[in-house]
């Protein structure tokens, strides 16, 4: 299991596009991601559950990966926060 915090940098927050994209790429693992901010955890394979948690700029979150492509998925997401300036 991998855990690893980020806080938000995009104006807008965590919301709908930036939302999609990160369900997106989530959706590309087999490993069961979650995203857990102010004691509560959703899966991240969910735009409903993503989109519930109303994550402003400058909010810190975590993000709990579980599963034998682990890393590869901390990666992608990693890289999806970094490029599209949603999270650091």
């Amino acid at each position: 299991m991998i855990t690893r915090q980020f806080t938000i940098t995009a104006e807008v927050g965590l919301h709908a596009r930036p939302a999609t994209q990160l369900v997106q790429e989530a959706s590309r693992y087999s490993s069961h991601i979650e995203l857990e901010y102010n004691e509560k955890k959703v899966n991240v394979k969910s735009i409903m559950g993503v989109m519930s948690l109303g994550i402003a700029q400058g909010a810190t979150f975590s993000i709990i990966i579980d599963g034998h492509d682990e890393e590869e998925a901390m990666k992608g997401i990693e890289a999806l926060f970094t490029n599209e300036g949603i999270a650091e």
